[in-house]
């Protein structure tokens, strides 16, 4: 999303909002990792204060893609830390967005990545292996599917059904 900021894509297209085609999450989100402004399409993932399947995901390939994580908005532990965010950096993953908390603040801040998360936390999650991956979740006040673009900056984060040209 080259200089288009997401309030510009939603001045330009409300006729996409009000179909639906184009929504923002409500503005929960905490700003971590130094790229603040990221897009790219998404990969989602259904789990509960337990981290194996992030892990895993960020092991692979990011391809410019943004892991799109329902963490339950579970408070009680961290689903995200910096070492997989590290990874995730190097694998060519342009952003995380975690319904759900992080650790290793300073660490995450020190990557060049987009990250959102609800808050930090110090401790860390199970790692039982348990979740679902590639379903539909709903987070923020909306309903997010695997393939659908998300694109984030300062001004918040929008979902949209398919690739915006900006």
């Amino acid at each position: 999303m080259a200089l288009v900021t997401t309030a510009e894509v939603c001045d330009a297209n409300p006729q996409l909002i009000l179909s639906g085609e184009l929504r923002a999450l409500q503005p929960v989100f905490q700003i971590y990792g130094r790229r603040q402004v990221f897009s790219g399409p998404i990969v989602t993932l259904k789990v509960f204060e337990d981290n194996v399947l992030v892990r895993e995901f960020l092991e692979e390939k990011g391809n410019g893609r943004v892991l799109v994580v329902d963490g339950g908005g579970s408070l009680r532990c961290a689903i995200l830390g910096g070492n997989p965010v590290v990874q995730a950096q190097n694998n060519g993953w342009a952003g995380i967005v975690v319904n759900g908390c992080i650790r290793d603040v300073d660490e995450i801040n020190g990557c060049d990545i987009g990250v959102r998360a609800l808050a930090s936390h110090p401790m860390k999650a199970n790692k039982k292996g348990m979740g679902e991956k590639h379903v539909p979740i709903n987070i923020a006040g909306t309903r997010i599917c695997d393939g659908e673009w998300l694109y984030a900056d300062t001004d918040g984060i929008l979902i949209s059904r398919t690739e915006l040209s900006v």
